[in-house]
C-alpha cells in the first residue's frame, strides 16, 4: 500500500543526502585562496631565484634591473611567517641596493630598504607597501604577497581550468583598490591572472603569469608581467636559476646583512 508519510520521509532523506554530497564537493573559497597563496609564495621550505626585470613606460622606453631574491619560511605551516631578501646587481645606480621583508601572519609586515649611495637603511612604512617597487609597475606588496586573510573572498565562477575569485579588502583605508579578481589554475593553484579594480569598477592594474614551469616538483612562475592601465606601461620579470630547499640560515635575514650582503647565498 502506498504510504504518503514514508514517501515524504524517504524523499527528504534523499534530498538531505544529495545536499550533503554537494556540500562535500563544493569548493571552499577560503581554502582555494589559501592554496593559491601557498603555491605562489611558499613552494619548498626556502628558495632562491635570479630575476631580470624590464620596465617599459607609456612611450615604450625601457629600463632594466637585475637582482637575486632569497626566501625562507619560519615553521612548517603554509601562509605562515616568512623572510625575503632582495639584492640588486645591475644597473650600476642600484648595485648593492638591498630590500628585506619580514612577513607576518598578523599585523603589518616589516620592510627595509638599503640605499648604498647614502649608506642608509630605510624602514618602509606599512602605508607604502602598495607603492612602486624600485620604480617598476610592481608594488612592494606584490613581491612578498598579500595575506589571504586580509580580504573577503567570493567564488564567482568555476570553469574547467580555473577558479575565478573576487576579493574585497577588509581594511579599505590601507589599499588603493576597491576589489580584485583572481584566475586560479585548478591543478597547480597558481594565480595566473589578477585584475585590480577601482571604486568605479574599472580595471586599472593587471598581473599575468606568462610562463609557468615545474621546478624540482614545484609549479613555478618563470615570467610575470604587471601592467598599469592608468599611467601606462608595464613591467616584466623573468626568473632563472630557481632553486628550492637550500637550508638557508635564518640569521641572514636580519638588518646587519643589508649593508653586508650574504654573498655566499646570493651566487
Amino acid at each position: 500500500m502506498f504510504n504518503l508519510r514514508n514517501s515524504i520521509l524517504s524523499a527528504a532523506m534523499l534530498i538531505g543526502a544529495a545536499s550533503s554530497a554537494f556540500a562535500q564537493t563544493e569548493p571552499n573559497v577560503q581554502e582555494i585562496v589559501n592554496k593559491a597563496s601557498a603555491a605562489a609564495y611558499y613552494q619548498g621550505k626556502d628558495g632562491k631565484a635570479k630575476v631580470s626585470m624590464t620596465i617599459a613606460d607609456a612611450q615604450g622606453r625601457e629600463r632594466s634591473r637585475e637582482f637575486t631574491i632569497i626566501r625562507t619560511d619560519l615553521g612548517d605551516a603554509d601562509n605562515g611567517e616568512q623572510r625575503f631578501y632582495v639584492f640588486f646587481n645591475r644597473p650600476a645606480d642600484v648595485n648593492r641596493t638591498a630590500f628585506m621583508v619580514w612577513k607576518h601572519v598578523e599585523g603589518d609586515d616589516d620592510r627595509w630598504l638599503y640605499l648604498p649611495a647614502l649608506d642608509l637603511v630605510k624602514r618602509i612604512a606599512a602605508s607604502d607597501e602598495r607603492a612602486s617597487f624600485v620604480g617598476s609597475h610592481f608594488f612592494y606588496e606584490d613581491v612578498s604577497g598579500r595575506g589571504p586573510d586580509e580580504d573577503v573572498h567570493v567564488l564567482l565562477e568555476e570553469t574547467d581550468n580555473y577558479f575565478v575569485v573576487e576579493s574585497t579588502p577588509k581594511n579599505t583605508n590601507a589599499v588603493e583598490f576597491e576589489k580584485y579578481k583572481n584566475w586560479i589554475h585548478k591543478e597547480t593553484f597558481i594565480p595566473v591572472k589578477t585584475e585590480y579594480m577601482n571604486d568605479a569598477g574599472d580595471v586599472y592594474r593587471t598581473y599575468t603569469a606568462e610562463k609557468v614551469e615545474t621546478v624540482e616538483g614545484h609549479p613555478t612562475v618563470m615570467q610575470s608581467r604587471m601592467e598599469d592601465h592608468q599611467i601606462g606601461g608595464a613591467t616584466t620579470m623573468m626568473y632563472s636559476a630557481v632553486d628550492y630547499d637550500l637550508d638557508l640560515p635564518d640569521d641572514i635575514f636580519t638588518e646587519r646583512y643589508l649593508r653586508n650582503p650574504p654573498r655566499k647565498y646570493l651566487r
